[in-house]
Order: C-alpha cells, then structure tokens, then sequence
C-alpha cells in the first residue's frame, strides 16, 4: 500500500518520507491527522480512507469506506473528529470518525448543491457548513437541523472558498477569474465587494485571519496577495509557477507562503520582507520611450509613414513600449517576478545585481498536486494529486527549523 522512502539528502528543499499508493483513480484532497501519524483521504474511486503508520513504517488504512458518488473534497474537524465529505452529484455528507481512527459513522446528509461540490468549510462556532459547488453557487446550511440557511448563485462555477469564523466573511473564487467577499446572515447575505486581477480561473486561496490577508492561486500561474486588513486596495503578485497553481497555506509563524501548482512545482515565498506592488499597464497608442505608433494607431502611420509596431508592457514601470525599447529580460523579486520578465531599457539600467535576489525557493513535487495540507508543528506536508499517488514530506529544512518542535521523521 505505501512506501518508505529512507534517503534523507541534507539539501534545504522538502524531503519526501512517504508514499500511500492504492487509490484507483485520482485523490482529491488529503489531510494530515493533527497529533497522529495519519492521513485522510478522498477519491474520485468514490472511497474515504483513513491511514495509519504502522510500526513497519508503512502507511494502512485502518478506514475504509465508499459513498455511492465520487468524493470531490472534505473538511476535517480534528477536536470533534467530525468529516464533511463533498461530492460529485453535489452532496454533502457528515461523519464522526472514533477516537482509534479505526471506525467511522454516518451522522447527516445534506442536499448542497445540484452539481459537484467544490470545495467546504465547517465551522464549528456557528454550526455551519459553508461549500461551493459547479451550479455556481455557493450555499451555508445549519449541521444541527441538516437545513439550508442561504445560498447565492455566481455567473461562473464557484471553485474554491475560504471563511473567516469571526466576522461570517466568506470568500469565494470562481472559474471567471474573481473573488467575491460575502458577509453571511442566517438566512440572509450582503455582497461586499468582488476581487478582480487574475486572469484566469481561480484554484485556490488561503485566508489568514490573524493578519488579515487572503492569497488566491490562479490558472494564470499566479499567485496574488489582497491586504484586507490593510482596507487601501493593496495587492501583491506573486509569478514563479509555470502552470496552474492548486494550492496554498500561509505560515503565519515564519511569514511564507508554500504555493503548489498542477506541474508539482513547490514554491516557498518570503512574505516577511518589504515588496512592492506591480504597477498597474498603461495605456497608449504609442511607444512611451521612442513614440513610434503602435500598429492599430492608423492616423500617426500615416502621418509618419511608417509601419505600427507591437504593444508590450515593462514590468517594474507599467509603461507601454515597443519591443525595441524592452529588448531585456530581467528577475526582480521584490515586485514578486521570480523569473525574467520583460523591462524597458531603461529600468533595466535601474535594477541591480541585489535587487535580483531570490525571495523564494522552489522545488520539485514530480507529481501532479490538486491538494495540499500542511502541520506546521511537525514541519509536514501532504500532497496528492491525479496521479492517485499521496506524498508526504518533511518541509523543516525549507520553512524553518522552528516550525519542528518535537518533531523527528521516523
């Protein structure tokens, strides 16, 4: 069923302690049981698995149960042991796992949406359970009495959610690109605002309600930090992925940010650093350096008989400019451009060889990764993926050593 993995290199990148195999087909969301040497699994076979290691070193699963619907996601409430598992023909269904882990009981069903649920959340202090779903909507029902409170629908599949207990503030990103805020009332919503600068669909966010900052990863390959708290409009982007990015946890303990992404890229950002946000793109009919036209600017073509050029954007100033006067490429991480990005020649000359530094790591999952789940405590990570493989990894070298209080991988 699993396997161990014994090499330990002394590189600072993950280390990968475990492999779960079994799955029949991919695995949609694993979690880390919090205090135990355990993991939770669902799966498009349909099966919620509990596994266990064993004195072998291997991990077994000591639970394992099929629902009548593929499962699509879960939320695991670890003091409770409670289970709120989605599924694909857009059911929510609620179970209470034994204090030995070896034993799992129904307790509700809850008729969600009318499509694949996409993502949940259980919050315990209100006794709700909020969740997004392919009907494009995203709906909180009452876990006491099993009813529906309220539901708001979207233009476009609500994909993923995050919840702040406190204020009932529920983030919802969507498959256009946006994040909407709602401010959730039994029975009743308000829209608060709606997020806008990815570019394509949203996979993933993180809130962290201590400092009050909600990240969002994108199909863009982005990664973009809003500062709620802040209340001034500030963002923050992050490009370092070169393909979709499924994943995100914040460590509020170290300040960085672990993003993962459909290629198995693992990225580990420094948020505890000064940044600076990227310049909105100008607009302009002409190159902002040498003022030629560009090619849709038909009256100065003619005026100057010349032929139009192509529009690009520098990166650090924002300006317009032809590809003449952007002919350089450069890295500058404190803007969150990890990899060359195109500047005109004159910011170029502006940037030096420190501002060039890394402000992130990254590093290779080799697996497709949907879901992640971290134990900051332990400095452990668990991915998984459409590969219907489960990894675990030991993150303490890459995320801080402070992070492993009484932890040591076996």
């Amino acid at each position: 069923m699993a396997a161990e993995i014994h090499s330990r290199p002394q590189t600072a990148r993950p280390v990968l302690l475990n492999k779960i195999e079994g799955h029949s087909d991919a695995v949609n969301a694993a979690v880390l049981i919090p205090k135990e040497d355990g993991v939770i699994t669902v799966s498009e076979d349909r099966t919620i698995r509990v596994w266990l290691k064993r004195d072998s070193g291997q991990y077994w699963p000591s639970i394992y149960h099929t629902v009548s619907s593929p499962c699509s996601c879960m939320s695991y409430h670890h003091d409770s042991r409670r289970i709120f598992i989605g599924q694909d023909n857009g059911a929510i269904v609620e179970f209470l796992i034994s204090e030995d882990f070896n034993k799992m009981n129904h307790v509700k069903t809850y008729p969600a949406h009318q499509n694949r649920v996409s993502d949940m959340v259980f919050s315990l202090e209100s006794e709700w359970v909020v969740s997004t779903g392919h009907d494009k909507s995203v709906s909180w029902m009452c876990t006491q009495s099993g009813s529906m409170l309220g539901r708001h629908y979207f233009t476009a599949w609500a994909s993923c959610l995050q919840y702040d207990q406190e204020t009932q503030h529920a983030f919802v990103g969507d498959h256009s690109g946006q994040i909407t805020l709602l401010k959730l009332e039994r029975q009743t919503y308000s829209t608060i605002t709606t997020l806008k600068g990815h570019e394509g669909s949203v996979a993933a966010l993180w809130w962290d309600p201590v400092q009050r900052l909600l990240f969002s990863g994108a199909s863009d390959h982005s990664v973009i930090m809003w500062d709620i708290g802040g209340r001034k409009g500030r963002t923050l982007l992050l490009q370092g992925h070169h393909e979709r990015v499924q994943a995100l946890r914040y460590l509020q303990l170290t300040r960085q940010l672990v993003s993962c992404s459909a290629d198995g890229g693992i990225a580990v950002w420094n948020m505890d650093t000064q940044r600076e946000e990227a310049p909105q793109w100008l607009d302009s009919d002409s190159c902002q350096k040498c003022e030629q036209p560009f090619f849709w600017n038909i009256k100065q073509m003619w005026d100057t008989k010349t032929l139009g050029l192509r529009q690009h954007h520098c990166r650090k100033c924002g300006k317009a400019v032809c590809g003449k006067c952007s002919s350089k490429r450069s890295t500058f991480p404190i803007m969150g451009f990890e990899f060359p990005v195109r500047v005109c020649d004159a910011c170029f000359e502006t940037i030096k060889e420190e501002d060039r530094t890394p402000l992130a790591t990254f590093h290779e999952g080799k697996h497709n990764i949907a879901h992640m789940d971290m134990d900051p405590s332990r400095g452990l990570m668990v991915t998984c993926g459409s590969d219907r493989i489960v990894k675990i990894w030991d993150m303490t070298q890459v995320v801080g050593c402070s992070l492993a209080t009484g932890f040591s991988p076996r």
